[in-house]
């Protein structure tokens, strides 16, 4: 990426400011730098200016780190009243981060920076945009005509001023007209970049409020592109596939499963009689909104009016026994583990630089370094390090033994702000609008994906689809698995990727009471447990009581619990879970009833995951993601999803901007091969090739739903004579594009077919019932061209047909008289 100097991006003058006069002008020198290192001595913990401090006292102090780091930690710890927060990560007991970037910003900022501005570079930065360089989208975009200057510097106050209009009202559709409203006149050619890029790569005007949709549905310039095929509609596939209909791309979805949604799983559960009944909605894959400022799934909530429930930071932890953890012993061991941490970051810092290419597990790592400064050698201690491990296993799916030292945590500095929070009724609320409206075929399995210069054909069982473009949203797991495959192979580059990165497990127990007996004062309580290898079994619990409809309880399999309890059968699963749960409460008097439904997951056996969500594995490293996010085929296989988010893997928003990332690329590729001599014949061809039965099909035998049908032109109307069948894909909304697929049918399988209700259970009886495969107009076989031939043919208003439909007979019509 590039980058450039302070005075380079703060070069206009104050007539050149992009924003009207109520906004003060940008600062034309770069902020001085401000000292803000500190020092803090063990015997006057007080922080004191480091140039009044002699240089005797800091080299002790160093002398005294370097000698015990750990045991110094801790005794800062206890003595200063404000001491240094320990490093938060996500998934943690205590891991609610606040956008600490923001602070430095400010603080570094001249102090006549425009309020104004200052608020929306912070909304931008909440976004993912950098302070003050473009991002590798923006530059491949050619916003501006040279990297730095004043031009770059404009252009960021001008994006991030349309940026914050919009997310000042996320309900509402902005225009280009009043988004330039504030704008002086002499830089509405910037606005117009701005606007135009943050539309096409979803940053603005997304979503689901009833505005939004309606304009969602139709191509944003006008202009009708190729065909897209996605595979998978999981977040990243829903996403991809709205978002490239408003580009003008035909779209159409293949899923493996019966239902949207993917690794986000809302399960209804039930229990009771009667009045007594209850029901509750639990999340069984994705379930915590991981930061909601900057969150494109928070704007969702807004758009939708979902009330979020912030997940309290309170989580008490259990002993065996059932003994609370004394508060002092638990805040002494977290330090401990975080200075722990602490210190293999620097060891891999100063690996790194000196050997570019070592790595170790990191569960080796901090081993190694709690023996030598003898870490938790006490019982009570050394269970707690062991939730604090579970915990970083639960945050990364994976044992210790695998996590990368070097690179576990490298996307960290991208971790999104603010609360972490539920959504009242599940998080397949989200997935139930993102899906409406949209062509997508369930149970459609793919076994294979062939591109070329022509084109893609994506195989599944007993069907194939051809397109332009396929877009590949399938989790890690799959591929690692070698589900589908690929014609020609994936590039080597990217199949090291795939074997590189990890992809994890993590498992739940979800349990309906008919009463909440653990309280409703906390949202999370943890476990503890003697056994080194169990530790990730139940060790944390989220309780869903405030969010999902009923006293519900979620508990936590991490690490290789995980694994292990895949093995179980669900009544044992449960059996032990519920002894857990008897332990904790019963020296409390507090009664434990039997669940009265519960529901076991098991990610790693299910075909279309094969786990929960990646990790940074040893060996691998964020490139793998960027990596395996890289198109295929010059500009012929796409993919998304959280394994290909190299900011934001395994999570769930991290799914939904990698939808939108591919969505752009797709249209940056159609734009440029529409720009150069390399077309994309498959288009071409078809639509050459389609025109005369597009004719056809405008006066159709017969019609119902989004099925037409020709029959052959025999006098006679035999039930058993050749039939055209054909479907249209999408356009499910007025103006939006559309795709058509074929298939060759008898008369009496037409008529049958229109009898079914719905098209969902007319492509079902289709494909199951009669066998058939949905084509391409290519892949009609001899049969079915002979057939168009023989239509045509008797069709003599066909060369009027773009005229206007001619009056005449039907074959239909005729069949029905007799």
């Amino acid at each position: 990426m590039h980058s450039v100097s302070d005075t380079e991006l703060n070069s206009a003058t104050p007539s050149q400011q992009p924003i009207d006069t109520e906004m003060t002008e940008l600062p034309s020198e770069p902020p001085q730098p401000q000292n803000d290192d500190v020092t803090m001595s063990p015997e006057n913990p007080n922080i004191t200016n480091p140039q009044n401090s002699s240089d005797s006292s800091s080299e002790q102090q160093q002398q005294r780190e370097e000698e015990n780091p750990i045991s110094t930690t801790t005794q800062q710890q206890q003595q200063d009243p404000n001491p240094t927060l320990p490093r938060k990560r996500r998934r943690r007991k205590k891991f609610f981060t606040e956008l600490t970037s923001t602070t430095s910003l400010s603080k570094n900022r001249k102090n006549d920076v425009a309020k104004d501005c200052d608020d929306e570079a912070l909304i931008a930065i909440s976004v993912g945009f950098p302070s003050d360089t473009l991002t590798e989208e923006e530059i491949e975009a050619n916003v501006v005509r040279t990297i730095g200057g004043s031009e770059q510097s404009n252009y960021i106050v001008v994006r991030n001023h349309i940026l914050a209009r919009w997310r000042s009202n996320v309900n509402v559709w902005l225009t280009y007209d009043r988004a330039v409203k504030s704008i002086r006149s002499e830089h509405k050619g910037l606005v117009e970049v701005a606007y135009r890029f943050l539309i096409e790569h979803g940053y603005i005007n997304f979503g689901l409020s009833p505005e939004i949709k309606s304009m969602k549905f139709k191509s944003f310039d006008g202009i009708e592109r190729g065909s897209v095929i996605v595979i998978g509609a999981g977040l990243a596939g829903l996403v991809a596939a709205r978002q490239l209909v408003f580009l003008g791309f035909k779209v159409c979805i293949l899923e493996g499963r019966m239902r949207p949604g993917g690794r986000v799983k809302t399960k209804k559960m039930f229990g009771g009689d009667g009045d007594e009944g209850l029901e509750a909605a639990a999340d069984l894959g994705g379930s915590v909104l991981t930061g909601v400022n900057g969150n494109p799934l928070g704007v969702l909530a807004r758009q939708l009016d979902l009330p979020l429930h912030k997940v309290r930071d309170l989580c008490p932890l259990y002993m065996p026994d059932g003994k609370c953890v004394d508060s002092e012993v638990d805040s002494r061991v977290e330090v401990l583990f975080n200075k722990l941490l602490e210190r293999v970051c620097k060891l891999r810092q100063a690996i790194i630089e000196e050997v570019k290419s070592v790595d170790a597990p990191l569960g080796t790592a901090l081993e190694a370094f709690r023996r030598v400064y003898k870490v938790a050698e006490d019982k009570e201690e050394r269970m707690l390090l062991n939730w604090h491990l579970a915990n970083l296993e639960y945050a990364n799916a994976t044992l210790m033994s695998n996590l990368s030292m070097a690179y576990w945590d490298q996307d960290d500095p991208y971790e999104m702000g603010g609360d972490h929070c539920f959504i009242p009724g599940g998080n397949e609320t989200f997935v139930r609008a993102l899906a409406e409206d949209l062509p997508i075929f369930y149970g459609r399995t793919v076994e294979c994906i062939k591109y070329g210069s022509d084109g893609v054909l994506v195989c599944t069982e007993g069907q194939h689809f051809r397109g332009d473009m396929v877009l590949c949203t399938v989790p890690l797991g799959v591929l690692k698995k070698g589900s589908i495959q690929f014609i020609p192979d994936l590039p080597q580059r990217k199949k090291d990727a795939i074997h590189r990165l990890g992809f994890g497990l993590l498992n739940k127990v979800v349990m309906l009471f008919p009463t909440n007996f653990w309280g409703g004062n906390i949202d999370t309580f943890g476990h503890l447990t003697e056994d080194l290898s169990m530790r990730g079994e139940f060790f944390l619990f989220y309780s869903y009581a405030s969010v999902s409809g009923g006293p519900l309880l979620v508990a936590l399999v991490a690490g290789e619990a995980a694994l292990r309890f895949e093995m179980m059968s669900p009544l044992e699963s449960v059996k032990r879970v519920m002894e857990v749960l008897r332990d904790i409460f019963h020296p409390k008097g507090i009664v434990v009833p039997d669940p009265v439904q519960a529901v076991c997951t098991r990610w790693g056996k299910d075909q279309f995951a094969y786990g929960s969500y990646s990790y940074v594995a040893v060996g691998s490293s964020g490139d793998d993601y960027d990596i395996l996010s890289e198109t295929v085929g010059d500009g012929r296989v796409f993919f998304a999803g959280e394994a290909t988010s190299k900011q934001y893997p395994a999570t769930m928003h991290g799914a939904f901007l990698s939808g939108m990332r591919e969505a752009a690329n797709i249209l940056r590729v159609a734009k440029r091969k529409s720009n150069s001599s390399t077309q994309f014949n498959t288009t071409k061809s078809i639509d050459e090739e389609n025109d005369d039965l597009n004719k056809l099909f405008v006066k159709p035998d017969l019609s119902f739903g989004s099925f037409s049908a020709l029959f052959h032109p025999k006098p006679n109307n035999d039930l058993e004579s050749s039939s055209i069948l054909r479907v249209k894909i999408g356009g499910a909304v007025s103006d939006s594009p559309s795709l058509y697929l074929y298939a060759l049918l008898s008369m009496k399988q037409v008529i049958e077919l229109s009898q079914v209700e719905g098209d969902q259970n007319r492509m079902r009886k289709l494909s199951r019932d009669f066998g058939v495969s949905l084509v391409g107009k290519k892949g009609l076989c001899s049969t079915a061209e002979s057939l168009i031939a023989s239509i045509k043919l008797c069709r003599p208003e066909l060369n009027e047909a773009e005229n206007g439909p001619v009056h005449g007979k039907e074959i239909l019509s005729d069949t029905m008289e007799e």
